[in-house]
């Protein structure tokens, strides 16, 4: 009697079982990215209308034409070469300066605008195209988040930038003088650190100034930090700064449509010109009157709350928690410097801070559950980083003169709400960290601590090997792994 034959399910490229678990990241992934496109796309569309290009054509014209800026696409590519080897980094690098000296002496004769930087967008969609040609399976998948990752960085930084003219196109008026007012109960913090910069010039501001205009160059650095063993590891950590920072740089400018402020020393300083109500910032503090919206100009962008840098210096100060005892002085030293820079220089008020520091938690706990696991502390305290950032919006548009009245009562408030995100934060994270410390055998997808550094690639041959990491990125032991490009 004839059996009918047993159905064997379809194996992987590495002769095991397809994971189950993976079929929902590769589904997130890829609604990820069709919604990166479609926003990328809807803001160039937006752009368009208001005369100018939008971040699919500034990075596009980048290819060929002299870019914007040489060291954000050289970081860029630092971004993708953490999944190259350190001989693939080198020869990227070569090749990079190869183009670059290229462009510079085409352009050297043709007297064009000079600049650097194409080399490196061209090595970047080199790897994405090698990882389409010359890779199958998980190597593939790495190389193309590297190159995604490098792409991001340099889309969002130009999306930030159509964002900005948006709203200086879009926002004939701002709210200076609510923001103004509601600072009262903080004590106008901006007025006094701007008398003190002032009076310690230009040490002070020589220093704020470059932390202040290098806080992406320490991001960049942070991040390499936490992803210098995707290399080896063959992926990439579940939770890192670079996804913090761009989501941060994603929705906030969205919060300047809804809230736009232009800053004390445009408002009410002599950056603002014949705009400016007046020119008391720093040495006279705004009068407490009715406020009303403050008609400006078509130029200056409306983006100051929340605060977005203190939101990402926020964000490398916690993620330098985890690096070595430098690493830590100097993001608590960048999140110091931050936060005098944006009031001393009057680009924020006191009240642009607050809010940076709650939105900067409740996305960082956002992201750090997408990528761990969602729990029921982590949703509270994103809903709670939320009511509390409504909150403070809500008040500074509609309570300032009340806030402005009673210092006494709406100053230490304001401290109170924003000192329970943080606390909640902070209580939050350290269970999250302890649970991921602890093993746990038997749950498909974690990876446990290795013992010792992992080799680069294993012989081609070896099969049946059980999948290590929480992402798609490639194991070490899969078949089709060729870290090597070339």
């Amino acid at each position: 009697m004839m059996t009918e034959p047993t159905r064997i399910p379809p194996r992987d490229d590495r002769g095991t079982q397809p994971a189950p678990w993976r079929r929902p990241r590769v589904v997130l992934w890829t609604a990820a990215g069709v919604a990166t496109l479609g926003f990328l796309v809807a803001l160039e569309i937006v752009a368009r209308g208001y005369g100018f290009s939008g971040p699919i054509t500034e990075q596009s014209r980048e290819v060929v034409f002299a870019p914007e800026s040489g060291p954000l696409l050289y970081g860029g590519l630092a971004l993708t070469m953490v999944v190259l080897t350190w001989r693939q980094r080198l020869i990227a690098l070569g090749i990079a300066a190869g183009v670059d000296v290229a462009f510079f002496l085409v352009r050297w004769a043709l007297d064009a605008d000079m600049n650097f930087g194409n080399g490196a967008l061209w090595v970047v969609l080199g790897v994405a195209v090698l990882g389409l040609t010359r890779r199958t399976g998980k190597e593939r998948l790495l190389l193309l988040k590297g190159t995604g990752l490098g792409l991001l960085l340099v889309a969002g930084h130009k999306t930030g930038d159509t964002w900005l003219l948006i709203t200086s196109k879009t926002r004939a008026t701002v709210l200076d003088a609510y923001v103004a007012a509601a600072d009262h109960a903080l004590a106008d913090p901006s007025w006094l650190v701007g008398r003190f910069l002032n009076a310690t010039a230009p040490v002070s501001t020589g220093i704020l100034h470059v932390v202040y205009g290098q806080l992406p160059l320490a991001a960049a650095l942070v991040g390499l930090y936490q992803l210098r063993r995707v290399a080896v590891e063959r992926r990439f950590p579940a939770h890192h700064l670079v996804r913090t920072f761009l989501v941060i740089g994603l929705f906030g400018p969205a919060i300047y449509m809804i809230f736009p402020v232009v800053g004390p020393v445009f408002a009410y300083g002599t950056d603002g010109g014949a705009w400016a109500t007046a020119n008391l910032w720093p040495d006279v503090l705004p009068p407490v009157t009715d406020p009303q919206p403050i008609p400006f100009d078509g130029i200056t962008p409306r983006n100051c709350m929340p605060s977005l840098h203190t939101a990402w210096a926020v964000t490398l100060f916690i993620h330098s928690r985890d690096g070595s005892r430098a690493m830590r002085w100097a993001g608590t030293f960048w999140l110091a410097g931050t936060l005098t820079a944006t009031l001393g220089f009057g680009y924020h008020y006191g009240a642009d801070l607050l809010a940076g520091v709650v939105f900067a938690l409740t996305i960082e706990t956002a992201m750090r559950c997408s990528a761990h696991g969602w729990d029921r502390a982590g949703v509270r305290l994103v809903a709670l980083g939320t009511a509390v950032f409504a909150a403070q919006l809500a008040s500074y548009r509609w309570l300032p003169t009340e806030m402005a009245a009673r210092p006494w009562l709406y100053g230490p408030l304001l401290l109170l709400v924003t000192g329970t995100v943080i606390y909640a934060y902070v209580r939050t994270a350290r269970a999250a960290r302890e649970r991921e410390r602890e093993p746990k055998p038997g749950v498909p997808g974690q990876r446990p601590a290795p013992a010792e550094p992992a080799e680069p690639a294993k012989a081609v041959g070896t099969t049946g090997a059980a999948p290590t990491g929480t992402d798609d990125s490639q194991d070490p032991d899969a078949t089709d792994a060729k870290p090597e490009l070339v």
